[in-house]
């Protein structure tokens, strides 16, 4: 998809009428469905009115092309400029520019990496030479029509607002500069020799139409391309994060066979690359003579990356490339120079088979080597055991002396690249409220059948093509058959459906096995894999009700061991049974529906829950989870003002975006909500309620919790955590100018005698960059609005 697409000579006309921002901004909307916000808006001002200049040179044709934010296929990532047209021997050509208005860059000794500034402070990112040449070889890696047409693709990059050349030419990014230059402010005219250079003629033959519209190979499979990932080729293109998550690894695993122990945490949801960039790892530490293992707790992944290594290595060092995670209760300390820890979010705390074993397995796997990296994302926890968290691992790591790096993994891989289809299954499942309540301009298949035969005719008959299809489900069902093979598990009488769960012959391979598309598999058989199709029966323990989810763990099968312990659980805290089994049913089916590259198929037991997902799989839908659900995650009473005691028993809710001018202590607003507040809080004038979102608080406030304020605070506000407004900042959560933040101030004497006060708003978090804002105050943009007491629920 392209946002924008133009000729030169419209293009040129677009900016010079100041309206290229709100163009773009129209078809961002229009096409994509979300809405710009304004640092986004600001760079398609600032960058494309230093293109626009660049193309004023006659020599570039009138009649060349000129696209927008093309999306890169099979991915979520876009190129920022790309001009087409002919060179002087009429070859098509595509030039792809990577913009950046960075000023100043730093070196690092990573390959391909630069620091330089964003808005959260200094952190490091790819070379735009690496990024540009990056982003032409996926499509020229993805695309046939590029290659079959021999399309030239040219890429290069344009730092309009930097100055200096030394770092961003520096020897030691040759290897990227050479295939993609990179051209700096003074370079504005050498950048329109280059364009001139390589498009000399007009594009009269949609060049970038026959691109966004030309045929798209199928994804690669990493179980398919283990055995030459493996032996050292670059089966898959590293991009922006992935590449820097992977050469930050390469660094701090060296780093620490000689210094201080090193934990590596990568946070990444499905499809963003986490198990290529282990393999990729796995490979390349080997190659450098480290001791080295790849660990997961689910045996599926290892067994199928086992079985595809037959026949290429010895099995006594295929045995030793991949092991379980309980395996490490009695490794001696250190001896391994990095251990690789895929899935991390399913590690245990104890091992063997009767979970009797050892201490806690992350404690033992950060022992036993110089070096870890665990790859996570809680989203994925399935099990009552799983005690995989960020925290938990940061916490082990401090205790046994490891520094601790964190990166965040945003690339989509996996469902056709599309971040719309995870956010519209999340808000489905109703684990949090995205902008994406439909399919509407989402680029992935989804179908919901009536009757879960279709289901199966669907995916047998999607499996012909390349055996990557598979029926899974809840575990919603007894195994019946693990004991006798003729009977059946997954059985639905009204449509006299009849099927096996997953053969004990198949195992962990039951997602390769050639004939196991006619049983269906479980969590524990398919998370860490990937296929092209995916189906999935959706049991009685996720149902819908008047458009709201709920879900009931007594459903699943007794033979279950995700819940264990819950009956128990439920008899000593309801609460908490009930939320942690909650989240445990969402997560499966969120990792279920997230396992195909091109397609989830869906039946639902319950027949009200078939029908929500049929009206939303329609490209327009009353979005009924945001309506019968305003205040998720909010377990307190919420009332009307005619059923308050406001200021007594209850306190107004706000929402952040219209609590301007509303926080005055007695002030009490129609339309307004009240929350009743737990008998331990003395409840006064001033209080109210509001959700604060993003990271930026976490170690006190965690993303999404409800948060109890107090209106104009008196005292001090020095160390206080305050809601303020100030016109001119940006929230780096939300973008808006209300941000959540522990206050300081310090005075200091002009040289008229006058004192000036500094704010510092600083954040109090564990997330990678963050940075304090700092303002001068002025007594008029900013305003105190409250006083932060306390998280209410979360």
């Amino acid at each position: 998809m392209i946002v924008y697409s133009a000729t030169k000579r419209e293009f040129v006309e677009d900016v010079r009428s100041n309206r290229i921002a709100e163009i773009i901004e129209n078809e961002v909307l229009r096409k994509l469905n979300r809405n710009s916000p304004r640092n986004e808006k600001l760079s398609w001002e600032n960058s494309l009115q230093y293109m626009s200049q660049v193309l004023w040179d006659d020599g570039i044709p009138s009649a060349a092309g000129v696209a927008i934010e093309y999306n890169l296929p099979m991915t979520n990532r876009r190129v920022d400029f790309i001009l087409t047209g002919k060179d002087s021997n009429r070859n098509d050509t595509t030039v792809i520019i990577e913009l950046k208005q960075w000023q100043e860059v730093k070196k690092t000794n990573k390959d391909a990496i630069v620091k330089t500034w964003f808005q959260h402070g200094e952190q490091e990112t790819n070379h735009p030479s690496y990024q540009a040449w990056s982003y032409s070889a996926l499509i020229a890696d993805y695309n046939d029509t590029v290659r079959k047409e021999l399309i030239r693709l040219i890429p290069c990059a344009y730092l309009h607002n930097m100055k200096s050349r030394d770092i961003i030419n520096d020897p030691f990014y040759r290897e990227h500069t050479a295939r993609a230059p990179v051209f700096i402010s003074p370079d504005a005219l050498k950048l329109s020799e280059f364009l001139k250079q390589h498009v000399k003629y007009g594009d009269s033959d949609n060049i970038m139409y026959r691109i966004e519209h030309g045929v798209i190979k199928p994804s690669k499979n990493l179980v398919d391309a283990l055995v030459s990932m493996l032996d050292g080729n670059p089966e898959f293109l590293m991009i922006d994060e992935q590449k820097l998550v992977y050469e930050t690894a390469l660094n701090l695993a060296h780093k620490a066979q000689k210094g201080r122990k090193q934990t590596f945490i990568v946070k990444g949801g499905p499809g963003t690359g986490k198990s290529v960039i282990a393999i990729n790892l796995l490979a390349e530490l080997t190659k450098r003579e480290l001791l080295v293992q790849y660990v997961s707790k689910n045996a599926a992944p290892r067994e199928v990356f086992k079985k595809k290594l037959i026949g290429s290595r010895k099995k006594i060092h295929i045995d030793q490339m991949f092991k379980g995670s309980g395996a490490y209760t009695e490794i001696e300390a250190n001896k391994f120079g990095a251990l690789i820890v895929d899935e991390a979010h399913r590690l245990n705390e104890k091992s063997g088979l009767y979970g009797n074993l050892g201490e806690n397995q992350i404690k033992e796997l950060i022992v036993s080597s110089r070096f870890n990296i665990f790859f996570i994302d809680e989203a994925q926890r399935v099990t009552l055991q799983d005690i995989g968290t960020v925290e938990n691992i940061k916490q082990w790591a401090n205790e046994l002396e490891s520094d601790v790096t964190e990166l965040d993994l945003v690339s989509q891989f996996r469902c056709n690249g599309s971040d719309g289809y995870l956010a519209w299954v999340d808000n489905s499942l109703q684990i949090r409220e995205t902008a994406n309540p439909t399919l509407e301009d989402i680029d992935y298949e989804v179908k919901v059948f009536d009757n879960p035969n279709q289901l199966r005719s669907e995916i047998l008959e999607k499996n012909r093509l390349t055996n990557k299809a598979r029926l899974v489900a809840g575990y919603c069902w007894d195994w019946s058959s693990k004991k006798n093979k003729d009977q059946f598990d997954i059985v639905i009488p009204q449509y006299d459906f009849k099927a096996q769960w997953n053969l004990i012959e198949d195992g962990s391979l039951w997602m390769i096995a050639e004939n196991s598309v006619n049983q269906i598999g479980c969590i524990h058989t398919c998370q860490g894999l990937e296929l092209d199709y995916v189906g999935v029966i959706i049991g009685e323990d996720f149902v819908i009700r008047d458009g709201v989810a709920f879900t009931d763990a007594s459903k699943r099968s007794s033979n279950d061991r995700s819940i264990r312990g819950f009956k128990t659980m439920l008899k000593k805290n309801p609460v908490k049974a009930t939320q942690l089994t909650a989240d445990i049913i969402k997560n499966t089916y969120r990792t279920l529906m997230t396992r195909g590259q091109k397609g989830c198929y869906i039946y639902c037991v319950d027949a009200e829950t078939g029908d929500y997902f049929r009206k939303i799989t329609q490209s327009v839908v009353e979005n009924t989870f945001n309506s019968v659900s305003p205040y998720q995650g909010l377990t307190l009473p919420i009332v009307s003002l005619e059923e308050a005691n406001p200021y007594v028993t209850h306190v107004p809710i706000y929402d952040l975006y219209a609590a301007a001018g509303s926080f005055s202590g007695s002030q009490i607003i129609d339309g307004i909500q009240w929350v009743e507040l737990p008998d331990h809080i003395n409840v006064s004038e001033g209080m109210f309620v509001m959700r604060v979102e993003g990271e930026s608080m976490n170690r006190r406030i965690p993303s999404g919790s409800w948060c109890l304020f107090k209106s104009n605070p008196g005292g001090t506000r020095n160390g206080k955590v305050v809601l303020v407004q100030h016109r001119s900042i940006d929230d780096p959560d939300h973008g808006g100018s209300y941000t959540v933040k522990v206050y300081h101030s310090d005075k200091s004497n002009e040289e008229d005698g006058s004192f000036n006060t500094r704010i510092v708003l600083k954040p109090d978090t564990n997330a990678f960059g963050y940075s304090s804002i700092e303002l001068e105050d002025d007594g008029e943009e900013l305003t105190i609005i409250g006083e932060y007491l306390a998280v209410i629920s979360n």
